[in-house]
């Protein structure tokens, strides 16, 4: 049965996050908020905790995962940024967007995308999942939590604990969450496609002639 912590969204408890950020490094599947609902995440490097998440997920092996950083300094070890991509992202980050960028060699084949060498990378506004982060001191691997058969994610924690509380080690109640996805905004080509429209605004990266 998995430990669930209710944990501030104003003023996370440090205690609660660094037991958190211990039981991510010892392999743990995590059920945490987003400034777009909730996200299922795991240790970047644990393809055990990887496959787990496929699994409740029920999703195919090609399925792709986002990295969860907390700034822009940490984007760019993963993914290739250009001075454009870069001036974009400083404006709209932190905040409900998941990036798809060229893929650095730091990150696992296993996670980029196998025919375009593409990682998603997520810079998220809300305080957990950025106090998370600073504490681990990396990125979490993560997925959006849409369980089988629903079409948008999981914003109830109190729900996700009665479906969930058998498959993960720990849920972080933050209180109820979007119903709405990210917004993910396509920068393979170092030109913002919008590949799917969600929680965040696309007049960004709109041209403006």
């Amino acid at each position: 049965m998995s430990q669930f912590f209710q944990i501030h969204m104003d003023t996370p408890q440090l205690r609660l996050v660094r037991q958190a950020v211990e039981a991510i490094h010892q392999g743990a599947v995590i059920v945490y908020p987003t400034d777009s609902g909730y996200a299922l995440g795991c240790h970047l490097g644990d393809k055990n905790a990887l496959d787990r998440i496929r699994e409740i997920r029920q999703v195919p092996p090609q399925h792709n995962f986002t990295l969860v950083c907390s700034d822009l300094s940490e984007i760019a070890v993963y993914a290739q940024v250009s001075n454009t991509i870069y001036r974009l992202l400083r404006a709209t980050t932190p905040g409900p967007y998941t990036f798809i960028l060229p893929a650095t060699r730091e990150v696992p084949r296993r996670l980029q995308h196998p025919k375009r060498k593409t990682i998603g990378i997520r810079v998220p506004a809300n305080p957990i999942a950025r106090e998370l982060l600073r504490e681990l001191g990396e990125p979490i691997m993560s997925t959006t939590l849409i369980l089988p058969g629903e079409q948008m994610p999981e914003s109830d924690p109190y729900e996700i604990r009665q479906r969930l509380e058998h498959h993960v080690d720990l849920i972080i109640d933050g209180g109820f969450g979007s119903l709405e996805p990210s917004t993910v905004v396509d920068f393979t080509d170092d030109i913002p496609v919008i590949a799917r429209q969600g929680l965040g605004s696309i007049e960004p990266f709109q041209r403006h002639d």
